[in-house]
């Protein structure tokens, strides 16, 4: 499984990866995020699926925009680079869904694309989908997660707002991905996060392993027990003396 989140505030876009990979009894780690830097943009594709499905995807991706380049049409809008890269994932399905679904095994693709082209007024981020077809972030909703989505999704809709600081975003997926990395046994370190602020047109890539957010595992643990500790007693214990107060019910017997 994989864990990918990626959160589009009003001043850029945070984006974080784990890079652990399942086959059978083989565990192996690697990227799940490519950076392209075409002219005139930059973008990040992040991925959660069979890894045989991304790397063929990716690689028609990769031709297309080498064919694209050299004909010498570059993207104006982020959504066109999306579009191209849906191509290619409906390319794959039409090759490839028959033989898994024959197999047992689910074409399982989805990506998250972030960045800015030169005519987009600001940065984006978008969630596509195997079929294809793909959704923006909203004002609501500023972020998108693949993958494992279970265990960090209840933090980031508490704790992330697009008025939010990039920095406090880097913070909720640090702790979005803590979260699914204690539950979820086939997520984990090292994770891979990118950085894309505002009209810059450069993405920042940095790598964390285990030892580098320790302490925040730990404090954030610890942070959670003191939160339960100090609640507001007074609703909470009187449903409690409620119960323990309570006459036993009658046991029934059948005769």
């Amino acid at each position: 499984m994989t864990y990918c989140v990626a959160m589009n505030v009003e001043d850029g876009i945070v984006g974080l990866s784990d890079t652990l990979i399942t086959s059978g009894r083989e565990v192996t780690t690697l990227r799940k995020v490519n950076v392209y830097s075409p002219p005139r943009g930059t973008f990040f594709v992040m991925t959660s699926g069979l890894r045989s499905l991304r790397d063929k995807t990716l690689t028609y991706f990769e031709d297309r925009l080498a064919e694209r380049a050299s004909r010498d049409e570059p993207f104006e809008r982020l959504y066109q680079a999306v579009n191209l890269l849906a191509e290619q994932v409906r390319a794959v399905a039409h090759e490839d869904k028959a033989a898994l679904h024959e197999s047992g095994m689910a074409f399982n693709i989805h990506a998250l694309i972030g960045g800015q082209m030169e005519r987009d007024a600001h940065q984006k981020l978008y969630l596509l989908y195997p079929e294809g077809n793909w959704v923006d972030t909203g004002r609501l909703t500023p972020y998108h997660v693949i993958g494992s989505v279970g265990y960090g999704k209840p933090l980031l809709d508490r704790t992330l707002r697009v008025e939010d600081s990039m920095r406090h975003a880097f913070k909720v997926a640090c702790l979005s991905f803590d979260s699914t990395r204690i539950s979820a046994a086939d997520v984990d370190f090292p994770i891979d996060v990118v950085l894309y602020r505002r009209n810059s047109f450069r993405i920042i890539e940095r790598r964390f392993q285990k030892q580098d957010l320790e302490q925040l595992s730990r404090w954030w643990g610890e942070r959670i027990r003191h939160a339960i500790e100090e609640t507001p007693r007074e609703l909470l214990d009187r449903a409690y003396d409620e119960i323990e107060t309570a006459p036993p019910a009658p046991i029934s017997t059948v005769s």
